[in-house]
């Protein structure tokens, strides 16, 4: 999945606690404004309750629209959905060309415009959140090999010093923390169904505690028995990869024969008949199952803003000019981001420059 950031101001408010959000029936309606983007920068005018110490949250999301596909689609519609998201054919020269000018006019490169980014932060705590794939490590083949390299998690290491840093991804939250390998941050796996945050460090049992939220626990029965379904089916389709996210499903086709989409498709669509709690969406080259419950990125988004002690985390609209979009892409895409950035190493530049533009600002503070 290719990433995009967003850097987005909050503004004081009244909003439900970590613990009230975690008792409700969530049933929110969908950040669409987060769910587009891969990397959001959130800054605020409030100090946060929790981690005083901390300015910065970064969130990564995919780009790729989710398209959701209904049990009376038609597989040729799916297939045409997965090529749409999932171009194998290249356009001619020209038209990439003019194609990559034009969007680049209305997305700039974010380190292009890194000094303009700062001036919209400055007197303002910062909170970022990142995506995994895509974003702090290379597109792969196998998902199971999507490392992170050393330098990228030295970089976001000294983030998570600076500022507050989540990872937001589609992926089982494990899975990504053994990828990652850093305690210090804050984890939301499965499109958000499974939150948690770093333990804090106290002598304290309660103080000892980390955040935790899993609204979509009484799924996992079902998950599991749709799981072995398409395992057994998918062995079919030469190519194809199963990968159980605990609260989610994705079905790679990355590796499947175009020819064979369709077939993929059918079989998907088949194992899902008999659960209409479940829901198919699609990323890029990849099919998931997810509950219907609505709980997203942009929802975990919201409740890790809240545990982290900023208050009307709904308040986070770009449109009204509280924050800032990346997406990270090297081709053009449809996204509500305002800048962009091309691969994992232009990611790891960006990140470098925030940390270093934190450090001075410290130590230019220290000198007063």
């Amino acid at each position: 999945m290719r990433w995009e950031s967003t850097m987005q101001c909050i503004q004081r408010g009244r909003t439900a606690s970590a613990k009230n959000i975690a008792g409700q029936n969530v049933m929110i309606t969908d950040a669409k404004s987060v769910l587009n983007m891969s990397i959001t920068v959130t800054v605020s005018t409030q100090n946060p309750l929790a981690s005083p110490g901390h300015n910065i949250s970064i969130k990564t999301k995919k780009l790729l629209q989710n398209h959701e596909i209904s049990a009376g689609a038609r597989v040729n519609a799916w297939v045409d959905s997965m090529r749409a998201s999932s171009p194998t054919h290249t356009k001619s020269t020209s038209s990439v060309t003019d194609d990559q000018v034009t969007w680049n006019l209305h997305h700039p490169s974010a380190l292009e415009m890194f000094e303009q980014i700062i001036d919209a932060s400055k007197g303002k705590q910062i909170v970022m959140f990142l995506d995994y794939d895509g974003t702090l490590s290379p597109i792969v083949e196998d998902p199971d090999r999507a490392f992170m390299s050393k330098k990228m998690r030295n970089t976001v290491r000294k983030l998570a010093k600076c500022f507050p840093t989540a990872i937001v991804s589609g992926r089982c939250r494990d899975k990504v923390y053994k990828f990652v390998k850093l305690a210090e941050l804050y984890y939301a796996g499965s499109h958000g169904l499974d939150t948690k945050g770093p333990e804090k460090r106290s002598k304290s049992k309660n103080d000892g505690e980390s955040v935790l939220f899993q609204p979509a626990s009484e799924f996992l029965p079902m998950i599991d028995e749709v799981y072995k379904q398409l395992v057994d089916t998918t062995k079919s389709t030469p190519g194809a990869k199963v990968e159980n996210n605990k609260f989610c499903l994705s079905v790679h086709f990355r590796c499947v024969d175009e020819k064979k989409w369709s077939e993929l498709a059918q079989l998907v669509r088949s194992a899902l008949t008999e659960y209409p709690k479940l829901r198919l969406t699609q990323g890029r080259k990849v099919l998931e199952i997810r509950p219907t419950i609505k709980w997203d990125k942009g929802k975990a988004l919201e409740f890790l803003l809240d545990s982290l002690g900023f208050a009307n985390c709904t308040d986070i609209l770009r449109d009204r000019g509280q924050g800032f979009g990346i997406l990270v892409s090297k081709f053009p895409k449809e996204t509500s981001a305002s800048y962009s950035l091309q691969e994992p190493d232009e990611v790891m530049d960006f990140l470098r420059r925030l940390v270093e533009w934190k450090q001075l600002s410290l130590q230019a503070q220290s000198r007063m």
